[in-house]
């Protein structure tokens, strides 16, 4: 369960006042479990364990976990941290996404290494918003964290702004090791999750590095169909 505040606060989705960032009614209402492909992280409907597309081609992904869709009222929040600076809603999220590696049972890496900015990138927002996610989540989780594993040794488009088919190619050798990973199990870490692209050519670098195993992550599941 996240820390209560050290005083009275307000619910950062709906407002009430109280002990804690994010209050018992808005924890239930959107934060849900809910059950998700163990390799992409969509949603699954009825008895599947797997979506379709992972079964046709799977990713290089041990696992995927994440907090929830990205959607309303989370998108705001997220723009705000992401855009805007917002770093002090840093441990919220991070405790959505411990809740969510619990309710898992996730596995504790050898490193979590964040997703790695561009230098134009992080010199234009100023921070790595999925840095400041690893922080309190390695406290959290007790894992080592691996904040200069991954470098981003070229600058690109931003996948947002692209086609979905276009963004594997718009990745492709964007990222290199700056450590060994020889038999590392290692977890990736970002704010959201899109097409995947950026994960899985992360995870791709990492195990031609030598990597034992590769999971990702990420707080927020945009849903299929967005």
């Amino acid at each position: 369960m996240p820390s209560p505040l050290p005083w009275p606060g307000q619910c950062l989705l709906c407002r009430q006042w109280g002990r804690e960032r994010l209050c018992a009614a808005c924890r239930q209402q959107h934060l849900p479990a809910v059950a998700r492909c163990p390799h992409c992280a969509l949603r699954l409907q009825g008895q599947v364990r797997t979506c379709g597309r992972c079964l046709r081609e799977p990713p290089p992904l041990a696992r995927c976990i994440a907090a929830l869709d990205y959607g309303f009222p989370w998108d705001r929040l997220l723009q705000d941290f992401k855009f805007h600076a917002r770093l002090e809603l840093a441990p919220l999220l991070a405790d959505c996404l411990h809740e969510a590696l619990q309710a898992c049972a996730a596995s504790t890496p050898d490193l979590l290494a964040p997703i790695p900015l561009s230098r134009e990138r992080l010199a234009e927002r100023g921070y790595n918003q999925a840095l400041e996610l690893a922080r309190p989540l390695a406290r959290r989780r007790q894992c080592r964290l691996a904040p200069q594993l991954l470098l981003r040794q070229r600058h690109t488009e931003q996948q947002a702004s692209l086609p979905l088919t276009q963004r594997s190619h718009n990745l492709r050798g964007a990222f290199a090791l700056a450590q060994p990973v020889q038999g590392l199990r290692i977890a990736l870490l970002d704010d959201v999750m899109t097409s995947g692209a950026t994960l899985a050519e992360a995870a791709r670098t990492l195990l031609r590095g030598g990597a034992a195993e590769v999971q990702a992550w990420v707080l927020a599941r945009t849903p299929e169909d967005s």
